[in-house]
């Protein structure tokens, strides 16, 4: 494991403590979770799900902590969508697909801009189902996801409703929106978790 790697696992091992953390997948079972789905998770929260924590019960979203590998949060299945544009209603009980390419490389307001089904109800349905692993949730409607495939591979971003956007703590930190930093800013009480 190279400096930087071991550098971001101690940082992920400091900051959830051993009684919040549910007990780790192990490396063969995350390889074979991988294989499963025809994708190799980034680093450094590959390791982190195989050595420290498959879930948490504390941790950056809100509600919950962090969900168990290819979990779904319980709202997943139930939220109803006002921002919607898809003829095809929200379905949260299909098999998501991590291995499948993530479709976005910036942020989408599908609510604002020009909104033609024939277009972008396949694209719409592709950012809530392929490419990413759910990291968890601050409300129903409201996820975190993990990007594992593509351009914005390891990349954090938000998914609400009438919206997807990559993580930053500002503006100019659009580089630094990995789970690392994620997880970084909510321990200390920065970027989308500093006190108004």
């Amino acid at each position: 494991m190279d400096a930087v790697i071991s550098g971001a696992i101690a940082l992920l091992r400091d900051t959830f403590p051993a009684e919040a953390r549910h007990c780790p997948l192990g490396w063969e079972a995350l390889r074979a979770w991988e294989r499963r789905h025809s994708v190799v998770l980034p680093e450094p929260y590959r390791t982190f799900v195989a050595e420290i924590a498959n879930g948490t019960d504390d941790g950056p979203p809100d509600e919950g902590g962090l969900l168990p590998v290819g979990e779904k949060p319980d709202s997943w299945a139930v939220w109803e969508a006002d921002g919607w544009m898809s003829p095809e209603p929200f379905d949260g009980t299909t098999i998501r697909m991590p291995g499948q390419p993530f479709p976005l490389e910036e942020e989408w307001q599908w609510e604002y801009d020009y909104y033609d089904h024939t277009r972008h109800s396949t694209l719409l349905h592709q950012t809530y189902q392929h490419g990413s692993v759910l990291l968890g949730s601050d409300r129903a409607g409201e996820y975190w996801t993990l990007v594992v495939t593509g351009p914005q591979r390891g990349r954090v971003w938000w998914l609400r409703d009438g919206c997807a956007a990559p993580y930053a703590s500002s503006p100019s930190d659009q580089h630094q929106g990995d789970f690392l930093h994620w997880v970084r800013d909510w321990d200390v009480g920065q970027g989308w978790w500093r006190p108004e």
